[in-house]
Parts: structure tokens; sequence; C-alpha cells
């Protein structure tokens, strides 16, 4: 899978402007955009107008927060099957989820939860992977998610159990820089040996974004800027894995188009600047 450049999560907001500049044969930077999957899973209106005409002009990828790949309930086919047609309709380069669990029951809680990082659990989080990656005949893609929670149960550490995940499924990995600075804050482990551990092979995509401090966590709110604590992960990442389709997010709080887009052009400064 081909680096993609450095482009923006797609949302509503901008929508309007994205055309309207190419349209005007106006350039905003912008390679690519991430699609939040759940977003286009309704049969027509207008979300899926306006999704058509920017995969029209851009390369996309798909990014979803249901898979619940970590879940006791059974894979929903149904969700699969409508993943699968919008990658097709999108052409989409990838499809994306989180390493997590997001419900039980048939429950969803829109939350993505972590996983307990025991052998039983991997060996049952290995299995659907390899289930959903044969039904979507691709490999799916993973992201690391924050975390405020640990179990006394694991036997593994978070960036034990991820290498194990990519090395039994061969699937790709999105590392978010954010995440991993969220979490090495709030259980105490160091950031930089995480990412050194994680083979640079198998990273598909970056995610960049903000976060918010709350007393003794730092919860992931994707509602500020980037902090320097988080760009000064990223160069380190891309020392370690070359340029990577990166992304920036940014799901409340949004700011005007030319404000993304100037962090945007701050990641493009920093890889370019780490990349021998």
């Amino acid at each position: 899978m081909k680096n993609l450049g450095f482009g923006l999560g797609l949302r509503t907001e901008h929508y309007t402007e994205i055309l309207a500049a190419k349209t005007a044969g106006i350039p905003l930077g912008i390679d690519w955009f991430e699609v939040l999957t759940e977003n286009y899973l309704v049969p027509g209106g207008k979300p899926l107008y306006y999704l058509d005409a920017i995969c029209a002009e851009y390369p996309v990828a798909l990014h979803g927060v249901s898979l619940s790949i970590g879940s006791a309930d059974p894979l929903n086919r149904d969700y699969l099957q409508a993943i699968k047609e919008l990658a097709k309709r999108t052409q989409a380069h990838w499809i994306s989820d989180h390493l997590c669990w997001t419900g039980y029951a048939g429950n969803n809680m829109h939350d993505l939860l972590p996983l307990p990082y025991t052998q039983p659990v991997l060996d049952h989080v290995v299995s659907r992977i390899l289930q959903a990656q044969d039904f979507l005949e691709q490999p799916l893609v993973l992201e690391n998610v924050s975390s405020y929670i640990s179990y006394k149960e694991s036997t593994f550490s978070e960036i034990e159990f991820l290498v194990e995940i990519v090395k039994k499924t061969d699937c790709f990995l999105l590392v978010d820089i954010n995440n991993i600075y969220v979490s090495a804050h709030n259980h105490a482990f160091n950031a930089h040996d995480y990412i050194a551990a994680i083979p640079a092979d198998k990273v598909q995509q970056m995610h960049l974004a903000g976060h918010s401090h709350k007393e003794k966590y730092i919860i992931d709110t994707h509602d500020h800027n980037i902090t320097d604590a988080v760009w000064q992960l990223y160069a380190s990442a891309i020392q370690h894995f070359g340029l990577i389709s990166t992304i920036i997010e940014r799901d409340a709080n949004i700011p005007p188009l030319p404000e993304l887009l100037l962090e945007l052009n701050k990641a493009r400064s920093i890889a370019k600047d780490q990349t021998p």
C-alpha cells in the first residue's frame, strides 16, 4: 500500500470549501482524506453526495469505530458487508479500525475500550482479525487506542500484545502518535521505547491529534491543537518509520480549514526535516 502523503480527516464542516477550492483550481495542500466509515453507511442523502464528489478528486481511506474486533460477540457480517461495499464505492486504499472492543451483547457503547493483554485474548483477537480479513479480502489496518485503565490479568504489555497481533495476522498498523503519548502518560511507560518496538514495515498510517489534561490523566479528546510533545514524538516516529501516510484528526471544536492546514504543513515540514 502506497504512501498517500499528508491529509485530513474528512468533516462535514469543510465539504463545500474543499470542493469549491478544487473547482476554482486553488491548491489546498491536502493529499488525501480519511473517511469516517459510520458516517456513510446509510443509503443516499447529502453525506454520500459529498463523499462521491470528494472521492472523485482525492484518494481516501476508510476509518471505522464499530468493528469491535476484541468483542466476545460474533463478528457483525452485515457491518463488514457494508464496509466492503463502501470501500468499493470510494476506491478506498485501505480499511482501518481500532484494536479494542466497543460493546457486548449487541450493545454499542460508542467508546474504544482497551483489552486485557492475555494469551486467551490474543488468540481470540487473532482469530477474529483473520476472519475479518478473509471477508474483506484485504488486510486490516488497526489503530492503537488511548487508555485510562489497565487489567490486573494482563501478562503482556500493550506494545508486546500489538506486535504479536501483527506477527500472527499480517495486518497493518495505524500508529496514533497522540494515543501513544496519552497512554504513556496515563500508564507511566516510555513513549519513545513503544515506537521503537513497532515493526516499521507494518505501519501503514499515522494519526496526529490534540488532547486535554484532566488532573492526573490525559484524555484523547481531539478538540485541541497538537501539542509540542506530540510533535516531538511524531519526529521520532518519522525517524523510525520513514515517510508514512499521515492524517490530522479533529472531532470537536473544529476550526476553519486554514487552521488545520497550518498543522498539516507543520507535519509535512517535520517529516521532511527528519527524513534522511
